[in-house]
Formats: C-alpha cells, sequence, structure tokens
C-alpha cells in the first residue's frame, strides 16, 4: 500500500510540544480530525490503539497528508520502534486502517496500532487521548 495518509492519535497530534509532532506538523499537511473504529489504552505516558469490532468503540485523532511519504514513514516507523532492525513483536505495527472524516467521508490512512497485551492497561474510555 502506498498511502500518504497518515492517522495520528496521541503524541503526534497537533498541539504537543513534542520534537515528533513538530516533524508531523512540518512535513505533511493537516486534513482535520478523524476517528476510527478502536480501543484507546493508556500504555505509560502515550496511548495504544487497537482494531475493535464494536461500533460503539471510537478512537478521535487527526488525519495528515505526507510531503515525502517514505521518509516520513521511516521516522515515524523508528520513533514508534516497529521499523526495519527491530526484534518482533513490536510494541506498535504500522497497518492501514479505515478512518471517518467529519464529513463523514471514509478513508484509508496509516496508523500504528499497539501490538502488546492490553490486559493490565488502564482504556482510555472516551477514545480522547488529550481528555484522559
Amino acid at each position: 500500500m502506498t498511502s500518504d495518509i497518515l492517522f495520528v492519535y496521541g503524541t503526534l497530534m497537533r498541539g504537543f510540544d513534542h520534537p515528533m509532532a513538530k516533524l508531523l506538523a512540518g512535513n505533511a499537511e493537516f486534513l482535520g480530525p478523524a476517528q476510527c473504529r478502536g480501543r484507546l489504552y493508556l500504555v505509560k505516558h502515550y496511548p495504544g490503539l487497537v482494531v475493535s469490532d464494536d461500533p460503539a468503540d471510537i478512537v478521535h485523532g487527526e488525519l495528515f497528508r505526507l510531503r515525502e511519504r517514505e521518509a516520513m514513514l521511516r521516522e515515524f516507523d523508528m520513533y514508534e520502534a516497529c521499523g526495519e532492525g527491530f526484534p518482533p513483536p513490536t510494541e506498535y505495527v504500522r497497518e492501514m486502517l479505515a478512518v471517518t472524516l467529519a464529513d463523514g467521508s471514509v478513508s484509508e490512512a496509516w496508523t500504528y496500532l499497539y501490538n502488546w497485551p492490553v490486559t493490565e492497561l488502564p482504556r482510555i474510555a472516551s477514545g480522547k487521548f488529550l481528555e484522559h
């Protein structure tokens, strides 16, 4: 898949004073708020998204169009420790996911899914990391 669209739901969102959030903001076009079907968990000081089949499970985030897709995805793969050279099972995996924009349109976007057990992690029931 060669999509240049990235869905973020945690520390990469606008407003975070984090070098990687600034890197994203400077190298991508903000497309708007979006949501996906999933459950959000508080891992440490950051969230983890796990997909869900339940229509009531919604995670809120933001959609970006990457200007230099390959270079940016490599950077974010390294940040999420799931790029080349990280032994599996990695904490996150980058996968394509259906996301819904504020206008109701549906798109496919890359996102980072949490890949480790969540049984001991607190769930962010609102699906909004900024409100936890």
